[in-house]
């Protein structure tokens, strides 16, 4: 059995409040103020995801620990934001292997806080912060 994409949205409001233990009204004002942001359909219903009942899920235990509504965006705004930023990263991996497949002995570079280095094809560079980059042949 295939695995559900947690970012399709998939759920009706009421599905998604259920699943969170929420009032769907509850729901409704966590997307007027911007906090859990469902989907739309065409004709403007929510549809939440897989990932939004657990971003709600979030919210209920932050509240419950006394965390503020604001602060808990700010959470939710950076988790989203490191989320596309794997999505992104794995993206980028994907065309670097396959640009450096399509042209054997490319050569790849790395770009840190130390300057620019020449790497061996398939060797990664040390510093978890540098940037790969290749140029076309």
């Amino acid at each position: 059995m295939n695995s559900i994409d947690p970012d399709a949205p998939i759920l009706t409001i009421a599905a998604a409040a259920e699943l969170a233990q929420m009032h769907p009204q509850t729901l409704r004002q966590y997307d007027r103020i911007g906090l859990v942001k469902p989907g739309r359909t065409l004709g403007q219903s929510r549809r939440y995801t897989l990932r939004n009942v657990a971003q709600l899920v979030e919210v209920a235990k932050l509240s419950a620990e006394g965390v503020s509504l604001v602060a808990i965006k700010r959470i939710l705004d950076l988790e989203n934001e490191a989320v596309s930023n794997r999505q992104r990263i794995r993206e980028l991996e994907k065309l670097v292997e396959e640009l450096t497949s399509k042209q054997p002995g490319a050569r790849v570079f790395a770009v840190g806080d130390g300057g620019t280095v020449s790497l061996p094809t398939g060797k990664r560079p040390r510093k978890s912060n540098a940037m790969v980059l290749w140029n076309k042949r």
